[in-house]
């Protein structure tokens, strides 16, 4: 074996284990539901790691809110995926994805509880460090992304768009307007010039990961009505609300508890709880499938469970992701296609800041304790330039303290 070798064998490892200690730390301190861990996102691999740009960053924020599946983890994975190739995106997606699902799991067994003025106090704090987060990462892609008139207007177009159309509604529709006015207006702009994304899939590779995709979505419910095996019907279950998912975890919330093998095995109290709990750890609300899993089954099948429904719930975003990427790598380099998502990019920094103003800031300013924490923190990374990580430990203690001592944490 060549010492060449050895050293592009060396220095892969070194990537993804780069790629897991990332995410690792962005898995325990990304807090905030969806549009937060964009922001911290940004804050680690845009702005201090440089993995990416903010144009190449915002093109893939638009291209997984068009796919179903969970958007930021999806994100996560082409990011890690970026970095160090398939090994990279299953670190980004493992890193990213367990500490929250084995939060919920131990939530699940009562091992861990987020009540009383300790749990009340630490997730206000941390609701009001996402504020900061999305403030900042919506400042941040501004200057990049909008520094004109043109595309400005595209970004407060589709921030109107979004708060006045419900749900992923006025997502879509802010991309289409993003694009449509790209083609119109940005055709003598090019902020992609920082290059293609670094992804290395073949079509046959994308065309087969569809290809599962489908007979995974077909053959699931067939074998599990022939065979009656509550395995296959824990995989159906969380494969199919994973493949139907848009905008966010949120919306797989609805579709899991209208399942018929979730709602046979979980009661809906044990579901609420499970939702709540699911509302307070770090990570993509995705991995609450761990814990339906874990409570769908008994003794030592408990946590297997978890980890099917855990794998089974991301698998279609992730399979579809793949499938589209190489297609869209090709087609990416089309001038029209470039003006296009030139327009997206603006637009996803008008999404970002309709969804920082709601649920972000409507959610996690709640009273003068969150507000101020909320300013301090936006301080800590602006002005002070400290990293993400310390403002979610300050805004935890300082949420702590105001909890324990019960002031200020809401307007009466």
């Amino acid at each position: 074996m060549s010492a060449g070798a050895d050293l592009g064998r060396s220095s892969e490892r070194g990537r993804v284990g780069e790629v897991f200690r990332a995410f690792a730390k962005l898995g325990v301190t990304s807090f905030g539901g969806p549009v937060a861990h964009l922001g911290y996102f940004r804050e680690e691999i845009v702005s201090k790691r440089k993995w990416v740009s903010d144009a190449q960053y915002a093109e893939l924020v638009a291209l997984c809110q068009f796919l179903p599946g969970p958007a930021s983890s999806q994100v996560g994975f082409a990011l890690g995926l970026v970095r160090a190739g398939f090994r990279g995106a299953l670190a980004a997606w493992a890193a990213f994805t367990l500490p929250s699902a084995l939060l919920l799991v131990l939530f699940a067994i009562g091992a861990v509880t987020f009540e009383g003025p300790v749990g009340a106090g630490l997730l206000v704090g941390l609701k009001a460090v996402a504020v900061a987060v999305v403030a900042h990462a919506v400042l941040g892609m501004a200057r990049t992304l909008t520094p004109d008139v043109r595309r400005a207007l595209i970004g407060v177009s589709a921030a109107v768009l979004a708060l006045l159309l419900p749900g992923n509604l006025g997502q879509l529709a802010a991309i289409l307007i993003g694009l449509a006015a790209g083609i119109i207006w940005c055709r003598k702009i090019d902020v992609m010039a920082s290059g293609p994304l670094a992804v290395r899939i073949s079509r046959r590779l994308g065309a087969s990961c569809l290809i599962v995709l489908v007979v995974l979505l077909a053959a699931l419910p067939v074998v599990t009505v022939l065979t009656r095996n509550a395995w296959f019907g824990i995989a159906d279950a969380f494969t199919r609300a994973g493949a139907l998912v848009f905008g966010g975890g949120h919306v797989v919330l609805p579709l899991l508890q209208a399942e018929p093998a979730v709602a046979g095995a979980v009661s809906h109290d044990q579901f609420l709880a499970g939702y709540a709990a699911a509302q307070a750890v770090p990570g993509p609300l995705f991995t609450f499938a761990a814990y339906l899993g874990f409570e769908m089954q008994d003794g030592w099948a408990a946590p297997l469970a978890a980890l099917l429904a855990l794998v089974a719930v991301f698998l279609p975003g992730m399979l579809l992701l793949v499938g589209v990427l190489p297609f869209w790598e090709r087609l990416r380099g089309n001038p029209t296609v470039r003006s296009a998502m030139t327009g997206a990019n603006a637009a996803v920094v008008g999404i970002l800041t309709a969804a920082l103003w709601t649920p972000v800031i409507t959610s996690g300013v709640t009273g003068l304790a969150p507000l101020i924490i909320a300013l301090g923190c936006f301080l800590m990374l602006t002005v002070w330039k400290l990293p993400a990580w310390m403002a979610v430990l300050a805004g935890a203690a300082a949420g702590v303290v105001a909890g324990v001592a019960g002031i200020g944490l809401g307007w009466a």
